[in-house]
This record gives C-alpha cells, sequence and structure tokens, in this order.
C-alpha cells in the first residue's frame, strides 16, 4: 500500500518503537529477558500501596466508576485534578497560575508531539521554524515527533572528565547559535538518557537567550521537580510566561494512565485544548482520578522525596558501585548520575558501534538502547562519541540489574580484547 507523506513519516522505523517493541517484548517474555533499556519505573512499594487503595475507593463506589470510565473530560482535562494542580504550584512552589495555565494530554509524549508541530514546522510566509535541543544526547523520544522531517536543531556538548570512571556534559554555550528559524528551546531535566541535571546556571543562561529571542524555553520534567523528584543534586524550578513546563504521572507510577501535564501561558493552553478536543475528544481521566487526593493534600511532594526518591538514588548508587568494580581499568566512564533512571555508558575508541554492542547484547538476554538515537540533529556529523555510548536502566529488580551489568561489562569488554 502506498502510504501519504504522513503516513510514511510516521510508519517508519524509529528509536522509540524499537525501544518500546523492546519493552514489551521483555515484559511479555518467558526467556528471562533482562530489561535494561526502556524507562518503565520500577515498584516503589509505598507508590503501589496509594494505587490500591485508591482504586479499591473508586471500585466500591458506583458513582466514582462511573466518572473514572464513563464520561468525558473536557478537553484540558479533569478540572478538579487541575485546580489541585493550581493550588499545588501556588501553594509550594511559589508559581503565579491558574487554571488558565495547565492543560492535560494523554501522556507527555502527545504533549511533546502537540507543542513541537504546534511551533515548529512550516510557517505561511515564511521560512520553516526548528525546535533546537542545546545539548545532545537528548531524550530518544522526541526525535520522530515532527510533522515535517528536519525539525530539530542541535548542538553537541562539552566533556568534562571526571576522575578514572565519570564524565558530564554541559551546553556548550560558544558553539549554541540561535537564530530567527529557531522556534523554541527544549531540555529535559534531569536529561534522559544521561542522568545530567542542568545546573541553575545553565538554565537560567538558556531564560536569556530565549528571553532575548522571544521564543519559549521548554523544560521536560517527566523525571523531575516538583513531582517525581528523581534528582540528586541541588537544582531549582520557576515558572513564568515564557517558560513551557512538561510534567507527567508516568514516574510517580503510573505510565499506563497515560497523563501528561503541560504548565504555559494561556494562548499554548487553550491551543493543546483544541488539538486534544480534535484528536481524541478529551484526555483521559484515570491518571487525574487517582492522584487527585495525592495532589490536594500535597502528599504527592512528601512521597516524591521521602520514598520515590530514595528508591531510585539508592538503585544508583548500588548500580554504579557495580559498574566501577566491574569495569577496572577499562577505558568505559559512566555519566554522572544526577537524577532520572538511567546509567549512560562510554566505551572510548571503542571497536564496534553502539547498535553492534545492543544486537550482540540482545542475543545474550539483556536489553539496552543504542547511543546514537539520542543525538538527533546530529546524523551526519562525524563524531565518533555518537557511536560509544549506550543508555542502561536500573529501576527493575536488583537481581536482574546486577546480572545484567556483569553481562554488558563482560561483553564490552571482551570486545575491547578481541580488538588487540
Amino acid at each position: 500500500m502506498k502510504w501519504s507523506l504522513f503516513g510514511e513519516k510516521f510508519t517508519q522505523p524509529s528509536g522509540i518503537t524499537s525501544l518500546m517493541d523492546d519493552l514489551g517484548n521483555a515484559l511479555a517474555s518467558v526467556n528471562d529477558l533482562i530489561m535494561m533499556g526502556g524507562g518503565n519505573p520500577g515498584d516503589v512499594p509505598e507508590v503501589s500501596e496509594y494505587i490500591a487503595k485508591a482504586l479499591q475507593d473508586i471500585y466500591v463506589c458506583p458513582k466514582k466508576v462511573r466518572r473514572l470510565v464513563g464520561i468525558y473530560d473536557p478537553p484540558k482535562g479533569n478540572a478538579v485534578f487541575i485546580d489541585a494542580l493550581v493550588k499545588l504550584f501556588r501553594h509550594h512552589c511559589g508559581w503565579d497560575i491558574s487554571r488558565d495555565n495547565i492543560v492535560l494530554t494523554n501522556g507527555s509524549q502527545t504533549a511533546f508531539f502537540m507543542l513541537f508541530n504546534l511551533l515548529a514546522g512550516p510557517c505561511a510566509g515564511g521560512q520553516p521554524k526548528k525546535i533546537h535541543l542545546p545539548v545532545v544526547p537528548e531524550y530518544i523520544g522526541y526525535a520522530d515527533t515532527g510533522v515535517t522531517p528536519g525539525m530539530f536543531r542541535t548542538t553537541l556538548p562539552r566533556i568534562e572528565e571526571i576522575g578514572s570512571h565519570f564524565f558530564k556534559y554541559y551546553i556548550d554555550f560558544e558553539s549554541l547559535n540561535i537564530d530567527e528559524s529557531v522556534a523554541a528551546l527544549c531540555v529535559s531535566r534531569p536529561t534522559n538518557p544521561t542522568g545530567n541535571v542542568l545546573t541553575d546556571d545553565e538554565m537560567q543562561k538558556l531564560d536569556q537567550i530565549a528571553l532575548e529571542h522571544d521564543i519559549p524555553l521548554i523544560i521536560d520534567g517527566a523525571y523531575g521537580r516538583p513531582f517525581p523528584d528523581l534528582i540528586y543534586t541541588d537544582a531549582s524550578l520557576d515558572w513564568h510566561r515564557n517558560r513551557i513546563i512538561c510534567l507527567s504521572l508516568s514516574k510517580l507510577g503510573l505510565p499506563a494512565t497515560r497523563t501528561g501535564i503541560v504548565i504555559a501561558k494561556p494562548e499554548i493552553i487553550e491551543a493543546i485544548g483544541n488539538m486534544n478536543a480534535i484528536m481524541s475528544l478529551s484526555p483521559n481521566s484515570i491518571g487525574s482520578m487517582l492522584a487527585t487526593e495525592l495532589v490536594q493534600s500535597g502528599e504527592i511532594l512528601k512521597l516524591s522525596e521521602q520514598s520515590i526518591q530514595p528508591f531510585y538514588q539508592n538503585k544508583a548508587q548500588k548500580a554504579i558501585d557495580r559498574c566501577v568494580e566491574l569495569i577496572g581499568d577499562y577505558p568505559i566512564r559512566l555519566h554522572k548520575t544526577e537524577g532520572a533512571m538511567f546509567l549512560w555508558l562510554w566505551m572510548k575508541d571503542f571497536p564496534v558501534t553502539s547498535f553492534e554492542l545492543y544486537e550482540r547484547l540482545k542475543q545474550k538476554g539483556v536489553l539496552v538502547v543504542s547511543g546514537h538515537y539520542f543525538f538527533m540533529g546530529q546524523e551526519d556529523h562525524d563524531w565518533p562519541h555518537k557511536d560509544e555510548c549506550i543508555r542502561v536502566t536500573y529501576s527493575q529488580v536488583e537481581t536482574s540489574v546486577m546480572r545484567g551489568l556483569e553481562i554488558i561489562i563482560d561483553e564490552i569488554k571482551s570486545i575491547y580484547d578481541q580488538s588487540h
């Protein structure tokens, strides 16, 4: 069958479809595949207990069941939940917002599809606009969201090596070139895939650049503050009319509810609400209803700070310690883990590509993500570093994670050894 241009664009192979296929196959597998590639959250006991109770409370009340699955929410999302978010952000974060500044979407992936195509692409009477990612690697899910090709411009990072086993990416502001073709800046914080947290100073500089060019700064906070707060270093977050902050309930422990939250100026909120109506009539109600009490009480912040963040930070430290122990003297470095739920491994001067390593590890029963997918906008740039990295998640059961790390590092060391 011959597809339209839209059809061709969104049916082609992509990094995100490969990742989600691997995730689904691993979770359905009876062959004990170790899933260390996807971003599926771990099982945080306190979160599971809360969700079970919330579901039970709904189950015993027919009116709540009907509200959950039998009534459309407005195109901007559940009004009670939005009002609870407004109160939370105003009182606990100091943000000057109202319900006109919030819209819900069917997951943050959908939010970014709408935002990127709302702001960038072909424009009437002018050159096509682009989304600029100030530092790559960046989230794999952005790469193929543009309805038209070539939507993203990106800037390679400045790398600082730390000690014998670590490194960190920084924004290379000297190379950051923003002109009239740029519709918006976008960063994830903490960054998926690396666990990098852009410093407050970097964020202030980006803010200034965005204001000077009268373009928004989009901040993807799927792993960040104020919830689920998977940040293990000092980092502040403010909102003002030139910022678009995107949050999610996924890493809180509700990925299947597909609940995204966009905080922006009213014109953008109104536009996304209209797009919701056209694309799906309304956002789903499940995430909103399950999380409303958490938000109304402010317990969502306590749960994030006292349960979710320590859960992942503890897992991160154990995975890092094991990696350093396994690496020894081999030229393998870990990105400094400042947040999220991933390790980002850099194999310096690696004899094979990261995609070849992915294929080898898959044959050994371990699924990771090849790093080359995360350097969108740099496909034609001859930079070996792009093919020397992999993303590994440590969010799942500890025994599987430790076994997976052993297999991964052993295979990397074997490849180095065979090249000599």
